[in-house]
């Protein structure tokens, strides 16, 4: 077996130089330096959501009742709920030098995971530094079918006197730094509503009942 002399001349080395590591590593430091010293002076935080109140103007959870004929056997029509309702939702940008739009807001109510009514779009807005946004949606909701255990859920709920709905967002969001904007990240915000029954509350429209909340919500981005 020959063994390969380099006599005066160096052999090629394939191993990376010192300096090129050293190097490649320093840039790296230097990068997440940066990304830490811009997160340090904007200090990045999620918008704050709160639902101020609620009115209630119907809510109505109606079942057909069952059909029987000589051939085919009792059917039940599936319960569905009709409601009517106006949120005011409250949005704070607590943030000193980030501005934030919001883009595709649609709010809905639901009850046990399920939702009650249509989405209703909110204008797309722009929040300045620590600026704050008030919006009114009324949420609507005709004969939407529910399933069993929701109906039950709501005769329980009836007989303890108030029932807990969600007031749900969901959209988009950019962030804005002077003259520079972010791509859009989803926005997902979720508010609880107690509503209190009084008497027979489900089933019948009665008069519009304003329910003063001032309940912080949930923010996801």
């Amino acid at each position: 077996m020959s063994v390969k002399e380099c006599g005066h001349h160096h052999c090629d080395d394939k191993r990376p130089v010192p300096w090129v590591i050293a190097a490649v590593v320093g840039f790296i430091i230097l990068i997440l330096f940066v990304i830490f010293l811009i997160w340090l002076i904007l200090r990045p935080s999620k918008p704050h959501f709160i639902l101020q109140d609620a009115t209630l103007l119907a809510f109505n959870l109606s079942s057909s009742p069952a059909t029987t004929s000589a051939i085919e056997p009792p059917s039940l029509t599936p319960s569905t709920i009709t409601i009517t309702m106006q949120v005011t939702l409250l949005a704070r940008n607590p943030n000193d030098r980030i501005g934030i739009y919001y883009q595709k807001l649609d709010v809905f109510a639901s009850y046990r995971n399920q939702q009650i009514s249509l989405g209703t779009m909110l204008p797309a807005t722009y929040q300045g530094h620590k600026d704050v946004a008030v919006w009114s949606p009324f949420l609507y909701g005709t004969a939407v079918p529910v399933s069993p255990y929701v109906c039950q859920s709501l005769t329980q709920d009836q007989n303890a006197g108030g029932m807990l709905v969600n007031v749900k967002v969901n959209g988009r969001v950019k962030w804005k730094v002077g003259s520079w904007v972010s791509g859009k990240y989803h926005l997902f915000v979720n508010c609880p509503a107690f509503i209190r029954l009084a008497g027979d509350g489900i089933g019948a429209t009665g008069p519009a009942i304003k329910y003063q909340i001032m309940q912080s919500c949930s923010v996801d981005v």
